[in-house]
Parts: structure tokens; sequence; C-alpha cells
């Protein structure tokens, strides 16, 4: 069964309710550093790598792909989480109501942007791996995939901290979570 290191991204230099892309924070890059060294100790082995397309994930992504001379697969399906508000500030204050509920409960309050089908790709996107995997993603797109694998209607299933690595199996089918990954307070501004 293909093993799926599943990161989330460094500190990011500025809040989702200030910036749509935003790079790395001066701690996110050491914070990637020290997760590439992890991984490579971890894994034992250089592993294909995958990215969200958004910045923070890919400059996540750039210590542990120079250490392996390889270039991250661009995924869309296990980015960000889409939102339906433009307002920056208006867009934090939707997530942090919506992490409150629960899969079911976005599709039912978001109309034509339907949550469940999201989380849905999401967990797709990691079933169809063939091969030990390294992802380097999103807050909420982790918990989609953890909700996915222990059968948790909840949108907030843990906090995952900056680039802590939360680990899961799948048989090609459906998920398995081994470890979640380290936990920390997660603000949304």
């Amino acid at each position: 069964m293909p093993t799926l290191y599943m990161i989330r991204h460094g500190e990011a230099a500025s809040g989702w309710d200030a910036d749509t892309d935003p790079g790395l924070s001066d701690k996110g890059r050491a914070q990637s550093e020290a997760v590439a060294r992890e991984i490579e100790k971890r894994a034992g082995k250089k592993l294909p790598l995958i990215s969200s397309p958004l910045r923070r994930c890919r400059e996540t992504g750039d210590p542990l792909a120079k250490l392996w001379s390889a270039t991250p697969r661009i995924e869309p399906r296990i980015g960000e989480i889409p939102s339906p508000i433009e307002d920056l500030k208006e867009r934090g204050e939707w997530l942090r109501a919506f992490m409150a509920g629960t899969w079911e409960e976005g599709l039912k309050t978001q109309g034509h942007l339907d949550l469940a089908a999201w989380r849905d790709q999401v967990t797709e996107a990691l079933v169809g791996l063939t091969a030990d995997t390294v992802i380097f993603s999103h807050f909420v797109a982790i918990n989609a995939a953890t909700s996915a694998a222990v059968n948790d209607p909840r949108v907030l299933t843990f906090r995952p901290d900056n680039c802590s690595v939360t680990v899961f199996e799948t048989d090609g089918k459906r998920l398995t979570l081994v470890e979640r990954g380290r936990e920390a307070e997660t603000k949304v501004n």
C-alpha cells in the first residue's frame, strides 16, 4: 500500500484574509528546510513530489525538491479550499464559520459551491496515487483527507501545524489515516 506524506505548507507571509497567494515568511522557509530533512530520514529514499499550485506550498516543497533533484508535480485537486467570497476580510469570516461545521452543511449553505464534492476531489487525488508520495498542501485539504479517512463529517478534525506531516495509506479505493501531523493553534484572521 502506498504511504502518503501530506505536509501542510510553512508559515505564510500573510493570512488567508490578506492575500490570495502569499509566499512563505522567514519562519516558514526555516520550517520548510526542517521538514525536508525530516522527510528524507523518514522516507529513506527519493519519492515523487506533488504540490498545490499555490506559492506557499511550492516554496515549502523547494528544499526537498532541491535535495532530491526533483520537480514536484502540480496538482490543483489538493489545493486550497475554494471560497465563494471575493472580499478578503469577508473570506476570513466565511472560513472561520465554515470550519466550525460539517461538510454536508457546507454543501447546503454555499449554493453553487459544493464543498463536499471538493473534499471528495482531494480524497480522489490521494487515493489515485500508486506509489509512496510526498504532498505539499493546506490546512483544510489535510482536514478533508482526514475527515474522509476516519469517516468524520466535521470539516475541522484536527489543527495541523505548519510543516507538520500527516501520514496516510491507500489501497486504491480509500484512505487510511496512519498518523496525524503535529498540531498547533492556527488562526484564520
